[in-house]
């Protein structure tokens, strides 16, 4: 056992790399790479990239969530706004353009909370959490492709939703726990 956890903190080597899929939103490609112990195995790895998440209070005690079907869930889903950072846009901007598409308003303030690998082993995707808060309301059409319900609901009984597990969505999740953390300090 000694010896394999010596090799704990030593990178992996690519060996080779073949392309599988792509699209706009993700990438698959399956790596031929070498463990430190020098043996060979594949490696199968999707890239989604950059992703922002913002919990938007309206005020000191109520956040907007957003209530939409999830394909790849197969169900309904209650989360706060989130979606892929574009190329050459920072996470705060990213922040701010998705809370325009999905709930129409923009916040006043951005406070990081997190940012966080979404899947350690098979997805390369970083998140990046923020709360938003002095939300200003806009005047933006809905997205064409989005069929989004958004509703006020009191902190608490969005963190009694993530304690229950009625809310899965990870982004919504952490952002949650980092608020209430922070709440009661």
């Amino acid at each position: 056992m000694t010896k394999r956890r010596n090799l704990a903190d030593i990178p992996w080597r690519t060996a080779s790399s073949r392309q599988i899929y792509t699209n706009p939103w993700i990438s698959l490609r399956e790596d031929q790479v070498v463990l430190p112990d020098q043996r060979t195995t594949i490696y199968g790895v999707v890239t989604c990239g950059h992703c922002v998440g913002v919990l938007p209070f309206i005020d000191e005690n109520t956040v907007l969530l957003i209530q939409q079907y999830r394909y790849v869930a197969q169900r309904v889903t209650w989360e706060m706004p989130t979606g892929g950072v574009h190329s050459g846009e920072t996470v705060e901007a990213a922040a701010q353009r998705e809370l325009a598409e999905e709930i129409g308003y923009r916040a006043g303030h951005l406070r990081w909370i997190s940012t966080y690998h979404t899947s350690k082993s098979i997805m390369d995707e970083t998140a990046h959490l923020f709360i938003g808060e002095g939300l200003e309301e806009l005047k933006l059409r809905p997205d064409d492709t989005e069929f989004i319900e958004v509703r006020p609901f009191p902190f608490e009984k969005v963190l009694q939703m993530v304690l229950a597990s009625e809310i899965l969505d990870s982004m919504t999740v952490i952002a949650t726990l980092h608020a209430a953390r922070l709440k009661n300090r």
